[in-house]
């Protein structure tokens, strides 16, 4: 039995007066005790299909399971077997971080949570913080918080929707060690992030909508086999040559060239010296997952 099952899932909605397809068709399903990524560009429907799994939303057509159980017609139990960790930062501002911890506790019936309480204090850097008003909390700490609260029944389903979002690096070091040792002590992870080396070390298999239908489906060590070129990457301040620019990722000064073979790579260096192009730290390496995603979302086989 899969710990959840999206089964030919759409959703639909009308805005401005014309019918929006936010999901066409998504069906796929996600293992006990796997860590499964879910990626696609802002508006690809990943937090729609979040917000229907979590019951927030319910979909036009199909159906989602967890653990064998309807989100619809068997929501409590559903929704218990869940810990959703959301985009935005909704806090109660009448409590200190500890007693929300300890209301969350018992919407699910757990009176006597204080150890695991204060576990999660000290595995989330909140310790120290503890007996402190929510609102006096910077908005990492809240993130931090919101994690706290969605693992306080120690659901065996883990969904998180851009957890690390704006956050700095010491939360997401500390978060994901523990994510990682829930995740090997058999709990089930779904994360969508837009760090897409966060889901190149940390997922085993991922899909990708794009505009509401999934577009891959596999493991990540797949997906990164599947894409045959190098990358020649390297700093520059001078205008790429316009025949390199249509193919060029370009990050501020850096910039990424897809390579097939040793004689592509002479062609482009050629073409930058000749084109009085100045290069920096010249690196060459495979391709990353941001390249594999990048040939999906453009239509292009990686």
């Amino acid at each position: 039995m899969s710990a959840v099952s999206f089964q030919q899932v759409t959703k639909s909605y009308v805005s401005a007066g014309r019918t929006v397809a936010a999901l066409q068709g998504v069906s796929f399903d996600i293992q006990e005790g796997e860590f499964f990524g879910l990626l696609g560009p802002n508006g690809a429907g990943k937090t729609t299909l979040i917000s229907i799994l979590a019951g927030l939303s319910r979909a036009t057509t199909g159906k989602v399971m967890v653990q064998g159980h309807d989100v619809v017609t068997d929501y409590a139990f559903a929704r218990r077997q869940l810990g959703v960790v959301p985009q935005e930062l909704v806090f109660d501002p009448f409590f200190s971080v500890r007693e929300a911890l300890m209301i969350q506790s018992a919407y699910f019936g757990l009176n006597k949570n204080g150890a695991w309480v204060d576990e999660l204090l000290h595995h989330l850097g909140l310790s120290d913080k503890a007996d402190v008003n929510m609102r006096q909390l910077s908005g990492g700490m809240k993130r931090r918080v919101l994690v706290a609260q969605a693992l306080v029944h120690k659901p065996p389903v883990i969904v998180l929707d851009e957890p690390t979002a704006g956050v700095d690096v010491g939360l997401r070091q500390t978060l994901w060690q523990f994510i990682s040792r829930l995740n090997k002590e058999g709990h089930t992870v779904l994360l969508t992030t837009h760090y897409l080396e966060e889901a190149e070390a940390l997922c085993h298999r991922i899909g990708m909508l794009k505009q509401g239908k999934l577009v891959a489906l596999d493991r990540t060590s797949a997906l990164l086999a599947g894409t045959a070129h190098t990358m020649l990457r390297f700093k520059t301040d001078d205008p790429l040559p316009p025949d390199l620019v249509e193919q060029a990722r370009i990050t501020g000064r850096i910039v990424q060239l897809p390579a097939h073979d040793a004689g592509e790579i002479e062609h482009i260096l050629a073409t930058l010296r000749q084109a009085g192009c100045r290069v920096e730290d010249l690196e060459i390496g495979r391709a990353d997952l941001e390249d594999v995603f990048l040939s999906i979302m453009q239509g292009v086989p990686a």
